[in-house]
């Protein structure tokens, strides 16, 4: 049972890394990024050809992943996000799905449609186990690497966005962008900073997720829709939300794969209708919007 709860913990951290960057381009700039399941692609995708072709370390990969996603999600939210920030929403996912098509496509014809492999450092790879009473304790290294890198992400992000000054500017921009902008922010940089962060979470929970989740150029299709449950869940006004959403669905669906195989990933449904059943707008309401 404690391996079980261990693992889904693992999973839910893992998820979080992954919808961060949606929660916060959703929630904090108002724009409807359905192709973020491309940039963990991408970060996935750079770490396994990096350690596959030239042998670089994997704990190396991942900032590297980072950086990369980063730099795509600045270009491309220069040119091509910014002029959707105020079309309809069905513009922007339409234009967001759209491209997702595209990085599938690409991702495809570069380096094929099959899954591809990451071989993890040999002390990644061991688990150890403790005895808590009646019950035994595995903990997998690989998944307990990803639950402290998770936790100190958090605790980074929440910093960030509470006590500096970019994360005060963040909040000025998201509750009046006029008012920002003749108080000397450039709200345009502000914007620029945080597609860039959320798209780099996106490929280091990608880097991370290679191995757990698989990799092949299906990955934003198929992990899209466990990135806008965990949104849904968690809500947008905080990084509490959506961390308390994927704990929840992570150790709902190691759990139920485990005690309920028949029904596979369909407990993680169930607990998304009865949590919006009983909140309807999600753990936490978000009240900041892009203007």
């Amino acid at each position: 049972m404690l391996t079980i709860l261990f693992d889904g913990i693992a999973y839910g951290m893992l998820l979080f890394v992954l919808a961060i960057g949606l929660s916060v381009t959703l929630g904090l700039m108002n724009f409807i990024n359905l192709a973020h399941g491309a940039f963990a692609m991408v970060g996935g995708y750079v770490t396994v050809l990096l350690m596959q072709h030239y042998n670089v370390p994997f704990l190396i990969c991942l900032p590297i992943a980072f950086v990369v996603a980063a730099a795509i999600g600045a270009v491309l939210e220069r040119t091509l996000y910014r002029p959707m920030y105020d079309r309809p929403a069905l513009d922007q996912v339409l234009f967001s799905i759209g491209l997702v098509f595209i990085a599938v496509a690409a991702t495809d014809f570069a380096v094929g449609s099959s899954e591809q492999i990451i071989q993890l450092p040999h002390w990644l790879n061991g688990r150890s186990e403790f005895q808590i009473g009646p019950y035994v304790l595995g903990m997998g290294h690989y998944r307990l690497l990803i639950i402290l890198i998770c936790v100190v992400l958090t605790v980074l992000l929440q910093y960030g966005l509470d006590r500096t000054r970019f994360g005060s500017q963040l909040r000025a921009a998201v509750d009046d962008q006029k008012v920002a902008d003749g108080l000397g922010i450039n709200v345009n940089i502000v914007f620029l900073s945080t597609f860039a962060l959320g798209s780099g979470l996106a490929g280091l929970g990608g880097a991370l997720g290679a191995e757990v989740l698989g990799l092949d150029p299906t990955f934003p299709f198929k992990f899209m829709i466990y990135f806008l449950i965990v949104v849904a869940l968690g809500g947008t006004s905080s990084l509490t939300g959506p961390l308390l959403a994927a704990l929840l669905l992570g150790v709902a669906d190691v759990a139920g794969k485990y005690y309920v195989p028949k029904l596979g990933s369909f407990i993680v449904y169930i607990v998304m209708i009865m949590i919006l059943l009983w909140r309807p707008h999600g753990l936490f309401v978000s009240k900041g919007t892009k203007s």
